[in-house]
């Protein structure tokens, strides 16, 4: 009786594979056949049910209800908007209003948890204290609660107009909201424009200077004097040639409201107070995690180049930490644009409020409906990580990573 000689694993499995190989690849193909089978099966299922419903409950399908009269006011349109519009015209107006939500929170909230995240990390006993208090603070309280806190227990707790607290006699706080004087442009708008255009890209390449200066020679360039002359003394001289760009309408009171200037809703100011500071503790968190990855001897490397603590963590610490801070972050910039749509609490006018709320109602193109609103918080989404991941490709680039 002969005995075969047991052959090394590394041949063993090989064999295994040429012995299995044909039988385990039409194998896989199969699955894959039934799995798509299988997905196209529920697909049709679900459109043939929901087609049976809609005729059984005599809902007509389509997109033509948009071309029809709204009928509904809306209390923030920053596009002109009447009662007789369309629903077309709804869906713009509170998708825009959604949009000037989400990149007005998402700026405060960067600023906001930066600001709490340096903090933190600060030498300073109490400051870092009082940002670790509100980090624990705000981010274990529900975003609703914190919205129905500001709109009922602070905004709505302010006096009426007639004792509104006025800020200079042209800026007016009340239980009506924050009314500001009115921009009304005039023919020197757009070489004023225009000038601040050119100060901002000169700004930006005196920054690029100063930095190639920083890590090819090693030498401190002080740029903010001509930073601060370009942006204040280039738009300045423009308007001395062409004059004023804009002139400003000045609110008054008239009976118990006021009348002329701009009006900025307590649901919109409740929804962006909340939003901000909500995702600010978050951000606050991602922040800190990220600068204490970088080594802590790059603070002792810029610190022996005679930088202080502020121009080490800008210029060495920050753009090392980015890399790592970016992904979370992108996170919580989705969240606080998915998280708006919880303004429908307070009646502000969004996207959800105005179309898969009011819009539904009166019309019951429920599928219709749903499927626009969620296509388009979809590419919102989509739009904010292409960004955010484009700005990452920018900063692994620089840091030849």
């Amino acid at each position: 009786m002969s005995i075969e000689p047991r052959l090394p694993p590394p041949q063993f499995a090989a064999r295994l594979r040429r012995a299995l190989g044909g039988r385990a690849g039409w194998g896989g193909f199969a699955l894959q056949i039934l799995f798509v089978a299988a997905l196209v099966w529920i697909s049709y299922e679900i459109v043939a049910n929901a087609r049976t419903n809609l005729e059984s409950q005599r809902i007509t399908s389509g997109f033509g209800f948009l071309n029809n009269t709204a009928g509904f006011d809306v209390s923030q349109n920053l596009i002109p908007y009447s009662g007789s519009d369309t629903y077309t015209r709804v869906f713009f107006v509170g998708l825009i209003n959604t949009l000037v939500v989400a990149i007005i929170g998402i700026f405060f909230a960067t600023v906001i948890g930066f600001m709490v995240a340096l903090g933190r990390l600060s030498p300073n006993w109490l400051l870092s204290r009082i940002s670790g208090g509100y980090v624990e603070l705000i981010r274990n309280l529900p975003l609703l609660f914190q919205m129905l806190f500001w709109y009922l227990a602070v905004l709505a707790a302010l006096p009426n107009p007639r004792q509104s607290i006025s800020l200079f006699g042209s800026f007016f706080l009340s239980n009506r909201g924050f009314v500001i004087p009115k921009p009304i442009a005039n023919p020197g708008l757009e070489p004023f424009a225009l000038a601040i255009l050119v100060a901002i890209v000169a700004s930006l390449l005196l920054r690029r200077y100063a930095r190639r200066a920083l890590f090819e020679n090693g030498r401190l360039v002080t740029i903010w004097p001509y930073v601060v002359g370009l942006l204040i003394g280039l738009p300045l001289v423009t308007s001395l040639v062409f004059g004023a760009p804009v002139t400003f309408e000045i609110p008054e009171l008239k009976g118990f409201n006021f009348s002329g200037g701009s009006r900025l809703i307590p649901e919109f100011v409740a929804l962006t107070l909340a939003l901000s500071t909500y995702t600010a503790a978050f951000i606050a968190e991602i922040v800190r995690a990220g600068i204490q990855s970088v080594h802590k001897g790059q603070m002792e490397a810029g610190a022996s180049l005679g930088l202080q603590r502020g121009s080490t963590l800008r210029l060495i610490v920050v753009p090392q930490a980015m890399r790592v801070i970016l992904p979370p972050l992108t996170n919580q910039y989705l969240n606080l644009t998915k998280n708006s749509s919880l303004a429908v609490a307070i009646g502000y006018p969004d996207l959800f409020s105005v179309f898969a709320g009011t819009t539904l109602s009166q019309t019951g193109q429920a599928i219709e409906i749903i499927a626009i609103t969620m296509g388009f918080y979809l590419t919102i989404s989509l739009a904010t990580s292409a960004i955010m991941s484009f700005y990452g490709w920018r900063i692994g680039r620089s840091l030849g990573a």
